[in-house]
């Protein structure tokens, strides 16, 4: 489970990120998207939750976990690896900046905005601590 949390981190979008502006990810044929989920537990609560919460959620939301069964699901979910939030696409596609606080607690900040070039030179904006700065996994090879 630890391998998915960051603490101090600004995931940063990826190098062949095409996107000027973040855009907010939309649920498909009236159904979250990985993504439009990720984003909006994000978005929605700012520096509540930390990756490994939103990881799990979107993933036992998205599989009708009912809630009286997700302590053990989550338990079985970690008990194998699972992807970073560096390989989603809030940072690959859609121009999102995932920032971790030092309680690994989440928020987004939009590319272009004066936050997000804060975050990605390295010194946080809201507190001026030094994060570290981490980009978003490359679309293509």
């Amino acid at each position: 489970m630890e391998s998915v949390d960051y603490q101090d981190t600004f995931i940063a979008v990826a190098p062949d990120c095409a996107a000027a502006a973040g855009t907010a990810p939309q649920p498909r044929a009236g159904k979250a998207t990985v993504a439009s989920a990720t984003f909006e537990m994000i978005a929605n609560n700012p520096y509540a939750f930390r990756s490994s919460d939103v990881i799990f959620t979107v993933w036992a939301d998205r599989h009708d976990i009912p809630a009286a069964d997700r302590r053990q699901a989550w338990v079985e979910f970690y008990a194998k690896g699972q992807p970073c939030l560096r390989g989603s696409d809030l940072g690959k596609r859609y121009g999102w900046g995932i920032h971790a606080d030092d309680d690994g607690r989440l928020a987004v900040y939009a590319v272009g905005s004066a936050d997000y070039e804060a975050f990605a030179a390295g010194r946080s904006p809201l507190d001026g601590k030094e994060v570290t700065v981490r980009p978003a996994l490359r679309s293509k090879r």
